[in-house]
């Protein structure tokens, strides 16, 4: 369920009709739906009641600031992959108890970033990593708190761009290895290795995969205690999926996705994290656009927007689908026509939907591409010179631009020229002057003669 419903013939953001956005903002813009992510956020703890969890969502899928702290303020802690999100995750009011530092190539600096704020946990990927972390801990002075990532060999089946947890994927430990790992940590004294972590890839719509990867890790947990290792958290990652209207298997619910993990670590005693992303915030977010043209071409209608793909790029770079509503709401009894939904950037790939039924549209005409909230504008590029879009919160009637629309000359505003194009004299070549008179000069004449 989400905050985006036809009101008296238009398309609304909980109280606010979206195409008052649009004349206040301008087009392209994202809108996100605050009681939408209040929402999600509840019906996801709800489904680990009981459990001893801590929720920390997953900052890549949408790291608008405002979007961050309305999560925060809600309890919600933050998992990040680079030092920049660690600020952001600070910068919005998330402690650094309750923010997970994860990501297969972290730096020597932000290694030290994060043992310097003081965050909960670390999620190690390599043996390499490990030591790298115990040599900038003890320089420090600090103790590393780490769950030891382990990649559990499970087809997750979703997306191959996306899928994270096979032997072929870059992410963490052969599950097999960890034992040896867990081993040598324990001569180490600037870290402390104190769980599992695993993550199997995103959008996730069988719970099979999940069951499998979950009965693998809690082996692995019985097998370390057995060893005289002190297990107290496990951290089992995010990668539920959600509903994107075109979907052909439904997604499971988080009560169908808590069951699961009650049943198989209910009696392990372990502190639970969990790092939802996409199931948080994609649903809260729309990208509303306006019709620039309606072209017939020799065999295809295209519908054109203003928006490209440098606002959202899922449908070209993961073929994926994106429900398209107009904001104007259609007749019940409005004739479909199949048209391509295509953007202005110079790129075959910058569509949007291919063969899609869709009521009539005209020329200035607005629309809004469902479930945007994850992984479109943090995506986004200013390809072609194109400012991505403006991102605004909605909160009941009350509403945000929470990152405005930059102009195109701020787009370049910070790059410099060298000295050698700074200055327009500089530009310009020497030309040799030869002096020369009707019949050229002496020794030109010679080398004619010869």
């Amino acid at each position: 369920m989400d905050h985006f419903h036809y009101r008296a013939g238009e398309l609304w953001a909980e109280d606010v009709p979206l195409a008052r956005l649009a004349a206040r903002v301008g087009t392209p813009f994202y809108c996100y739906s605050s009681a939408t992510l209040a929402r999600h956020y509840r019906v996801f703890t709800e489904a680990l009641a009981g459990l001893d969890a801590t929720v920390c969502y997953a900052l890549k899928a949408n790291a608008n600031r405002a979007v961050v702290a309305t999560l925060a303020r809600l309890g919600a802690g933050a998992d990040v992959v680079s030092g920049g999100e660690l600020m952001l995750a600070r910068a919005a009011g998330v402690p650094a108890s309750r923010i997970v530092f994860s990501g297969v190539g972290k730096s020597r600096a932000e290694l030290r970033q994060a043992l310097r704020a003081g965050v909960m946990q670390i999620n190690v990927e390599s043996e390499p990593e490990l030591m790298a972390l115990e040599r900038e801990a003890r320089a420090l002075g600090r103790v590393a708190v780490v769950a030891l990532r382990v990649n559990p060999d499970v087809d997750a089946g979703t997306h191959a761009k996306i899928t994270t947890g096979k032997s072929e994927n870059k992410f963490g430990v052969e599950w097999t290895g960890a034992r040896r790992l867990y081993q040598r940590a324990k001569s180490l004294s600037g870290v402390r290795l104190a769980g599992i972590a695993v993550h199997i890839g995103s959008q996730i719509l069988d719970l099979a995969p999940f069951r499998d990867a979950f009965v693998r890790v809690r082996d692995l947990i019985v097998m370390l205690r057995a060893d005289g290792h002190a297990i107290d958290r496990l951290d089992l990652g995010g990668g539920l999926g959600i509903p994107y209207d075109g979907a052909a298997t439904p997604a499971p619910t988080p009560a169908d996705y808590g069951r699961v993990v009650k049943e198989i670590f209910g009696d392990l005693g372990c502190r639970l994290v969990f790092e939802p992303g996409r199931l948080l915030v994609g649903n809260a977010g729309v990208l509303v656009s306006r019709v620039l043209y309606v072209k017939e071409g020799a065999t295809r209608t295209f519908v054109v927007v203003d928006a490209g793909m440098n606002d959202l790029i899922r449908p070209s770079l993961y073929d994926a689908y994106h429900a398209i509503w107009p904001v104007r709401e259609p007749r019940a009894d409005a004739p479909l026509r199949e048209v391509d939904v295509v953007g202005p950037i110079c790129e075959t790939g910058d569509t949007f939907a291919r063969g899609r039924a869709l009521p009539p549209l005209r020329e200035g005409d607005l629309v809004a591409f469902r479930t945007a909230g994850a992984y479109g504008a943090v995506m986004a590029s200013a390809y072609n010179m194109r400012p991505p879009a403006a991102e605004v919160l909605v909160r009941g009637r009350a509403f945000a631009v929470v990152k405005p629309r930059k102009t195109a000359a701020q787009l370049f505003a910070d790059e410099k020229l060298p000295k050698w194009l700074a200055a327009p004299s500089a530009a310009k070549p020497r030309a040799r002057r030869i002096k020369a008179g009707k019949a050229g000069t002496k020794k030109s004449r010679q080398k004619r003669a010869r």
